[in-house]
């Protein structure tokens, strides 16, 4: 249980919130390749951690973020077009290069003016299919290796779903393992169905915090499984069903203060990776989830006991939705009660607070790394296997 002065501190991502700066000392997923391929001159409107935005490739490809609105009259960048100046404004030809600086003003002479004008401007990166920005002070740092950036095209697959809650309430979800027998319980979760009770440690590392479950099986042996939540709001785990020697990443990116984007990033190593076909249908073209709250998730109790338990399809992002976007807009956490299960939502927290802190009297926070780091992380551990039962 929080105060509503603790869960404001946590749950508030806008710019000058003690959150909102923690958020900004890390790389974020602003859009999808997919969303801005490399021959697209069509530019994509975001809004991140409640700054609306505008990302683009100028002429020659390469990517930029910028404020959404021109430094003229306010009028909305996504709506022009990208030429030799480079993102034009329609509505009096202002231009602007990646960088921010105003390359052109149709009808104006004057260069002191014209160079006195420079828009917010954050650099970006792509890896993985995913575009990252770094939307905070002083030089980025490093983007961490987590693995999907460092195996071929046809290896990984990154996809995005909208969130109508606040950012907080999906990584609550993402270091509570109990619920995956529950809510997501269906053909092909037997390992976790065979225990409800787990045995759950959680210690810390250079990422976050890491999760070890270790649930009994009927036939004597255990399952094992490592999961993690990575600062700042990530969680990975393995999917047995899917991946062989790779994993899953949930980045849960608020977008304002009651919605977030869930990035979802898999990979493996070994081969192209191939995901069910049920992951893309669930999805429509604009990354909402066609089970949502407006349609109460399409939920059909007569599937109980066959497609899934919960009713909702097969799809865990659904079924998460459901979860967290029923919490409301933000949760109250003052009224929450929080059980021995509930222990690595504790933790995380407290994760996040430290690195608040750290913010606030001018330093690094926690997984933020910086040269000669290579981005290289040998403590992030994700996997699972079933194992001889511990004497």
């Amino acid at each position: 249980m929080l105060t509503k002065e603790q869960n404001d501190r946590l749950t508030q991502t806008n710019k000058g919130t003690p959150c909102g700066e923690l958020m900004r000392r890390y790389w974020q997923p602003v859009a999808l390749v997919s969303e801005i391929p490399p021959d697209s001159r069509t530019p994509v409107p975001v809004t991140i951690l409640g700054e609306e935005l505008v990302v683009f490739r100028n002429a020659e490809g390469k990517l930029g973020c910028l404020e959404l609105h021109c430094l003229h009259r306010s009028a909305d960048l996504s709506y022009g077009f990208v030429d030799a100046c480079g993102l034009r404004c329609l509505y009096h030809g202002w231009a602007y290069d990646i960088e921010g600086r105003c390359t052109d003003q149709p009808g104006l002479t004057s260069e002191t003016f014209k160079n006195s004008i420079r828009a917010v401007a954050y650099p970006c990166i792509e890896v993985g299919g995913v575009v990252f920005a770094y939307m905070g002070p002083g030089d980025p740092p490093v983007l961490p290796r987590y693995g999907f950036g460092d195996v071929p095209e046809g290896y990984y697959v990154a996809r995005k779903v909208y969130n109508d809650c606040n950012y907080l309430q999906g990584v609550d979800g993402e270091v509570d393992p109990h619920h995956v027998a529950f809510l997501h319980g269906q053909p092909g979760t037997d390992l976790f169905d065979a225990d409800l009770s787990p045995t759950m440690t959680v210690e810390s590392v250079s990422t976050g915090i890491r999760l070890t479950t270790v649930r009994k099986l009927p036939d004597g042996k255990e399952y094992v499984r490592h999961s993690n939540f990575i600062m700042p709001h990530i969680g990975s785990f393995t999917s047995d069903q899917y991946m062989t020697d790779g994993f899953s990443m949930h980045w849960h990116v608020p977008i304002t203060d009651e919605a977030h984007w869930k990035y979802l990033i898999y990979f493996q190593r070994s081969a192209p990776l191939e995901l069910p076909d049920h992951f893309e249908r669930e999805v429509d073209e604009f990354n909402m989830l066609r089970r949502n709250r407006s349609n109460r998730y399409l939920q059909d109790r007569g599937q109980d006991g066959g497609v899934s338990r919960s009713g909702m399809g097969r799809y865990f992002q659904a079924h998460d939705a459901y979860a967290t976007e029923s919490q409301g807009p933000i949760q109250d956490r003052t009224r929450e009660h929080l059980t021995a299960f509930d222990v690595a939502i504790t933790r995380m927290r407290r994760c996040l607070n430290d690195a608040m802190d750290a913010v606030a009297s001018g330093q690094d926070p926690q997984h933020v790394l910086r040269p000669p780091s290579d981005g290289t992380i040998p403590d992030l551990i994700t996997d699972s296997a079933v194992v001889p039962a511990m004497a």
